[in-house]
């Protein structure tokens, strides 16, 4: 990782190329497929969080089981959501580093 840099993608997108390498699931991983699948992951994300309250939402940590499933499937989106940064070409530390500064513009400290 650069002194610039805040994050470093670069062993999670190798991890995540030699993964689909293995399985020749590079011929499915077109853009399309990968933002459907992300949606995918989203809801199930999303899911967890249904019809719980913000103190039910907040305790999640407090259930192993809950934790877990939670934490799968945050991490589900974020392979997804850097297997499409992959195949796009998008440079996700200099895509967070723009975006970060454009809010900071668009949203100042008080």
């Amino acid at each position: 990782m650069t002194e610039n840099s805040l994050i470093d993608a670069s062993r999670l997108t190798a991890a995540l190329q030699r993964f689909a390498d293995e399985r020749d699931w590079n011929r499915y991983h077109s853009p399309r497929n990968l933002v459907l699948a992300l949606m995918g992951e989203v809801g199930e994300l999303a899911e967890i969080f249904q019809w719980l309250d913000d103190d039910a939402a907040a305790r999640l940590g407090d259930d192993p089981a809950r934790f877990t499933h939670l934490q799968e499937e945050i991490a589900d989106v974020l392979l997804y959501l850097t297997r499409l940064a992959m195949v796009t070409g998008v440079d996700l530390d200099a895509a967070v580093r723009d975006k970060l500064a454009k809010n900071a513009i668009k949203y100042p400290a008080i």
